[in-house]
């Protein structure tokens, strides 16, 4: 099986959303599918039908989580240096725009661009890895072509 590379942070907001899902989530949704078998007749029985929808996503979740968390390999990117690699947190700034973006370069499980939290097999992510401070990379986007340059890296 293949190791999903995965900071500390990432690993530990997973796992408390795997522990919510089992203490919070699982037993409401039982609560809910148990109070509307009380109501009767299930096949017309809405709130029934949504509580089952509700319990196959949530059951569907915790399965993917486990799987998730079982095939990661934290990474300390407290213990790296040097040019741009997975962990790594990069100020960059667009030569076009002058707009200054900072990346962490994460695992696909914990991705989250509005966080700023870059997935390592992106387009950018991959332009990135290898690089220092004060290189440029172009990045070729579903928006065109982009030219960047590394104002730092850093490991946190």
């Amino acid at each position: 099986m293949e190791k999903i590379p995965m900071t500390r942070a990432g690993y530990d907001v997973l796992d408390e959303e795997l522990k919510g899902l089992k203490t919070v989530e699982r037993p409401a949704v039982i609560k809910a599918i148990a109070e509307a078998r009380a109501h009767g007749d299930l096949s017309e029985n809405a709130e029934y039908h949504a509580a089952r929808e509700k319990q196959s996503f949530v059951e569907g979740r915790i399965k993917e989580l486990e799987s998730i968390l079982g095939r990661a390999e934290v990474i300390d990117t407290a213990r790296l240096s040097g040019s741009v690699k997975f962990g790594a947190t990069v100020t960059l700034v667009d030569e076009d725009s002058d707009e200054e973006r900072t990346y962490q370069i994460v695992g696909e499980a914990e991705a989250d661009l509005e966080r700023g939290l870059l997935n390592i097999k992106s387009p950018l992510a991959r332009a990135l890895i290898g690089k220092d401070e004060g290189d440029s990379v172009e990045v070729r986007t579903p928006g065109g072509d982009k030219s960047y340059e590394i104002l730092s890296v850093r490991f946190l």
